[in-house]
C-alpha cells in the first residue's frame, strides 16, 4: 500500500484529500504544519507528500529543503499545493525540487491523477 502525507493547515482541504486517497487505497497521514510534517516523514517514510507552502512554524519550502538535502528522504515525491499561483512562485517551487506544483483551488481528480502518475 502506498503512503501519502497531506500537509495543510486548512481542515477542509485535509478532509477532502484524506477521504479521496483512502478511497484510492492509500495509507494516509496528516500534518497541520511543517514541523509535524517533518516528524511524520522521518517516522513513516511516505512515498509522496502533498505540501502546502504557507503554514505556521515551518513552511513548505523549509520542509522541501529538508527532504531534498537528507539522504534517504530525497527520493520522496513532493507536490506543492498552494494558493501562491504566480509564475515566479511556481518556478521557485519546481527549482527547489518539487516534482509538481498545483495551484489552489484545485480539482481532486487532477491531484489523484498526478499522484498516480508520479508513483508509477
Amino acid at each position: 500500500m502506498k503512503k501519502i502525507l497531506i500537509v495543510d493547515d486548512e481542515p477542509n482541504i485535509v478532509m477532502s484529500l484524506e477521504y479521496i486517497f483512502k478511497k484510492e487505497n492509500f495509507e494516509v497521514f496528516i500534518a497541520r504544519d511543517g514541523a509535524e510534517a517533518l516528524d511524520i516523514i522521518e517516522n513513516k517514510l511516505p512515498d509522496i507528500v502533498l505540501l502546502d507552502i504557507m503554514m505556521p512554524n515551518v513552511d513548505g519550502y523549509q520542509v522541501l529543503h529538508h527532504l531534498k538535502s537528507t539522504e534517504g528522504l530525497n527520493t520522496i515525491k513532493v507536490i506543492f499545493l498552494s494558493a501562491k499561483n504566480k509564475i515566479a512562485d511556481i518556478e521557485l517551487g519546481l527549482e527547489l525540487g518539487a516534482d509538481k506544483y498545483i495551484s489552489k483551488p484545485f480539482s481532486t481528480k487532477k491531484i489523484v491523477k498526478e499522484v498516480k502518475k508520479l508513483l508509477k
